[in-house]
């Protein structure tokens, strides 16, 4: 293919901005709602290893950003919008220092174009986390419910409206704390133009039930009555896979799939899959080379030892519930891309992760087109990878997206 398609992105983020809920709370929330303050802040350090316990002003630390919201305080770090600048890391920076493209529409889809980008999913960045659990975090619900619709009306009606309509997807979040007021704000963004969800690859670490009992069927009813896809990144569970307390980071950003992997196990045999026959799963920044072993395991298990003492009554091998079921997004899966015939070539997509540290930003389109040749891929499969599994698995085609 002597030109890439342009591409589809499952997987960037945008940085909240400033103003969002003070610009959409009701006054008398303002001095409480999420809100930005310049300060200047330092970590605290405990501990033999030097860890971090959390931030606080300091008027001999660094200059940052911070977002306030009753006892939150989360200075704004660089690793959340690194893209383009040449830093990573944990540093603390201002809205002055990041790309415009991070939180400005029409920057943002000057970037996408400069990118060889023509469509993007965008996942909640800072204050929210990856599915707003700060909101859900917080003890006083009324004020967590009004910040939850407030940034799902920005991120559909602002963000992703107007000359941005059709090319940055939105993507809600939910209240976690109550399945039926996450179905009923499901159902209130199908209805505004959004289909797709934020969702934890596991409810647990967050202190809710897991996906093996019935608690969160509200919601993935609402999910196949609206044919809303439930996307789940890496981390959305507020918990990082790691190998002890003073393990380096690179070791948990290495293993960051094992999240995945459990959460696809989970919704399997759970029976979850099997009862809603519909239902669409998503896994950001999962990758999928692992997934031909966990599968072919998974069956030979299934095959064995299915409703016995192990704890499953599958009715259907663990594989067969993943064909136009569950994605994996890659932006650098070699060896999910030569094993493609045993995941299904229908099922990976693409995604650059801007603007965060992991993007392959400004040089997506140089990354694809080495993948892409170096796992062999021919003309259909590049098609598919790059956007036509993303128009399949979004729905795209209601924001006019077709081929």
């Amino acid at each position: 293919m002597s030109d890439l398609p342009r591409i589809i992105s499952v997987d960037d983020h945008v940085v909240e901005p400033p103003s969002l809920w003070q610009d959409r709370l009701p006054a008398k929330y303002l001095d409480r709602g999420p809100r930005v303050e310049r300060m200047r802040v330092s970590q605290t350090v405990v501990g033999k290893g030097g860890k971090s316990a959390g931030w606080r002003e300091d008027s001999d630390g660094d200059w940052a950003d911070v977002w306030l919201y009753d006892d939150v305080f989360f200075p704004f770090i660089m690793l959340y919008a690194a893209a383009g600048l040449g830093e990573v890391g944990q540093t603390v920076t201002t809205f002055d220092h990041l790309l415009p493209g991070s939180w400005k529409q029409a920057e943002r889809l000057q970037v996408m174009d400069e990118n060889h980008t023509d469509a993007a999913v965008c996942f909640p960045n800072t204050l929210p986390r990856f599915c707003g659990q700060t909101f859900s975090e917080r003890d006083d619900k009324v004020l967590a419910l009004l910040c939850i619709k407030a940034y799902n009306d920005w991120v559909i009606d602002d963000w992703s409206g107007g000359a941005a309509r059709g090319r940055l997807i939105p993507l809600a979040i939910l209240p976690l704390w109550d399945p039926q007021l996450a179905a009923d704000e499901i159902s209130r963004c199908a209805d505004k133009g959004c289909y797709a969800i934020t969702f934890p690859e596991n409810p647990v670490p967050l202190g809710f039930p897991s996906i093996h009992g019935r608690h969160w069927d509200p919601v993935f009813t609402a999910c196949e009555e609206t044919r809303t896809i439930v996307c789940m990144h890496i981390g959305s569970s507020s918990s990082m896979p790691s190998t002890g307390p003073d393990a380096p980071f690179i070791i948990s950003s290495t293993l960051t799939f094992q999240n995945a992997q459990g959460s696809i196990l989970d919704y399997i045999f759970s029976g979850t899959l099997d009862r809603f026959k519909t239902l669409k799963l998503a896994y950001s920044e999962g990758q999928v080379g692992w997934l031909p072993y966990v599968l072919e395991r998974a069956d030979k298990l299934w095959e064995e030892r299915s409703a016995n003492s192990f704890g499953s009554a599958l009715p259907n091998p663990p594989s067969s519930y993943i064909p136009g079921r569950v994605y994996g997004c890659i932006f650098d899966d070699e060896t999910g891309l030569r094993n493609r015939d045993a995941i299904g070539m229908d099922q990976i997509c693409f995604e650059t992760d801007f603007p965060h540290a992991d993007s392959t930003y400004p040089h997506t389109e140089k990354v694809l087109a080495s993948i892409c040749a170096k796992a062999g891929l021919t003309d259909d499969e590049i098609y598919k990878l790059v956007r036509g599994n993303a128009i399949t698995a979004f729905g795209l085609e209601r924001y006019g997206i077709t081929s």
